[in-house]
């Protein structure tokens, strides 16, 4: 029975640390956003949740595993393309966790 409790609160806490990652994750995606993307405002993308809301998690997902990611996100923010191209994997990586999160089926961010 003890060992049942144990693995069960190991379990717990393990799921809890995987969860406050994948917020931090999309975090810094928000944050990076803020910071290297403004520049989509030229496109009529008021915010980073105009951006993330383009498509469902489904479809981001999908885009995502088809290879296409960065191809979508300069197709909705053309004048940001060029940063687009020089973002590095864990940028890529917590820029997908942020639209993810926050897509058209997703929650509600409050970003600017």
């Amino acid at each position: 029975m003890k060992k049942t409790t144990s693995l069960l609160l190991a379990a717990m806490v393990a799921g809890s640390v995987l969860t406050t990652s994948a917020m931090a994750e999309a975090k810094k995606g928000q944050k990076y956003y803020l910071k290297k993307l403004k520049v989509c405002k030229k496109d009529g993308l008021k915010n980073g949740a105009v951006f993330a809301t383009k498509h469902a998690r489904k479809e981001w997902a999908a885009i995502n595993d088809s290879g296409k990611l960065l191809d979508e996100w300069k197709t909705i923010c053309p004048s940001g393309a060029k940063k687009i191209s020089k973002m590095k994997e864990k940028d890529i990586k917590n820029l997908y966790d942020f639209v993810w999160k926050f897509a058209s089926d997703g929650e509600v961010p409050s970003c600017g």
